[in-house]
């Protein structure tokens, strides 16, 4: 499936950069099951609630992963989910 190239390309969570088969999983169990219900949400409280459904503190490239997600859904450029890793850190520190 190709990756798109901005938001409005993105139909479905498999299109978003970075977003493979197993992260589109994680925000299906989440409920999102479209890119643009990510507009607007907090992906460090997406990473928290995804922690809580599993039940173990998964690997913090997770949540860049959604912070990529969420931000290129909100117009930013696809950028790779370590582009994140540093605000990440800042953030949760």
């Amino acid at each position: 499936m190709a990756k798109a190239r901005n938001a409005a390309e993105a139909k479905r969570l498999e299109q978003l950069p970075n977003v493979g088969p197993s992260i589109a999983g994680d925000l299906r169990a989440l409920g999102i099951s479209e890119p643009a219900q990510l507009i607007g949400l907090d992906p460090y409280a997406l990473y928290e609630r995804s922690n809580a459904l599993v039940g173990v503190r998964q690997d913090p490239c997770v949540c860049d992963t959604f912070i990529a997600a969420v931000r290129f859904m909100e117009g930013s450029p696809p950028h790779p989910w370590w582009h994140y890793t540093e605000e990440r850190k800042k953030k949760l520190r």
